[in-house]
């Protein structure tokens, strides 16, 4: 299959949510409540279906995390490098380094789903399941610079709950009923497809009127050096074709739309943050069949 094919039906949905945005009157309400009911009803369904029933080897994937998790760090330590670099107004720098090491989980699995099946699905969930509560505790160290209440917060993140639930449930050697099984493979695919349509009527390709420096730098971290430090480190440690290709994807990924909630709710600059997950997302169009390919 070309890197094309695997491509064109995400970025399609994408489009076709940016489209239903603008030329429906369905208003910000409808598409406020379809992203609750994804991320806190069919995504973490989504991640123990997967984590739950693919056999998990952490033997054989501790690499891949290894390389995954190693290009967030990474990007979290070149996101910092931006203060000293660039000046800004305040809560720009605060507000837009999360977008240099945070991830689109949406089109994370929907990759995964396309390159592998339910094996990419998994090795893209377990993946996601070590990245998220890393990427939100640096997220929120530099919008408020304290950690109260983060852990509390972390452990009601429903990503992390239900991939952790799902490897303990894997891992304990328990097996869904069949009925269980279709119910949650249904709500897995339309958390696919429904998310990449929120993706699509969340961005702004607006916003930008200042620190346009520092945003290219955001940018570039995320789209092309993670990527790179990616393929170079999955390489070297000699991972599998299809670890490679998820650790790469992984890296490659544009910043999370949720970047833009945390920005707005704790005081941040929300435009600025809304430009780059909206730009990103677009340049990725252009730079993740490279990196794809490159990992082939």
């Amino acid at each position: 299959m070309s890197i094309a094919t695997i491509l064109f039906p995400d970025f399609a949905l994408i489009l076709l949510g940016f489209l239903l945005m603008r030329f429906t009157d369905w208003g910000t309400a409808f598409w406020s409540g379809l992203e609750k009911l994804i991320y806190y009803f069919l995504f973490p369904a989504l991640l123990f279906y997967s984590t739950a029933r693919t056999p998990l080897d952490f033997g054989s994937t501790g690499k891949m995390l290894q390389v995954a998790l190693g290009a967030v760090a990474a990007g979290i330590a070149l996101g910092w490098l931006a203060r000293p670099l660039f000046r800004g107004p305040p809560m720009i720098f605060e507000s837009g380094v999360q977008t240099a090491f945070r991830f689109n989980s949406y089109i994370a699995l929907a990759i995964a789903s396309r390159l592998a099946g339910e094996p990419g699905t998994s090795l893209m969930a377990l993946i996601i399941g070590f990245a998220v509560p890393i990427c939100n505790m640096a997220a929120v160290h530099a919008l408020v610079h304290r950690s109260g209440g983060l852990l509390q917060e972390l452990a009601k993140n429903p990503l992390i709950v239900a991939t952790a639930s799902g490897m303990a449930f894997n891992m304990l050697g328990l097996h869904l009923p069949e009925v269980v099984n279709a119910t949650l493979s249904r709500m897995a695919n339309a958390s696919i497809a429904v998310g990449l349509l929120t993706v699509g009527a969340g961005l702004r390709l607006s916003g930008l009127h200042e620190a346009k420096g520092m945003a290219a730098y955001f940018l570039s971290v995320k789209l092309l050096v993670l990527p790179a430090i990616g393929l170079l480190l999955g390489r070297s440690l000699g991972l599998p074709p299809l670890q490679l290709q998820v650790a790469v994807a992984f890296c490659a990924l544009p910043t999370a739309s949720s970047a833009y909630v945390l920005a707005a709710r704790m005081g941040g600059n929300g435009p600025f943050v809304a430009f780059l997950i909206s730009s990103g997302t677009v340049l990725s169009v252009f730079t993740l069949p490279v990196w794809l390919a490159l990992a082939r």
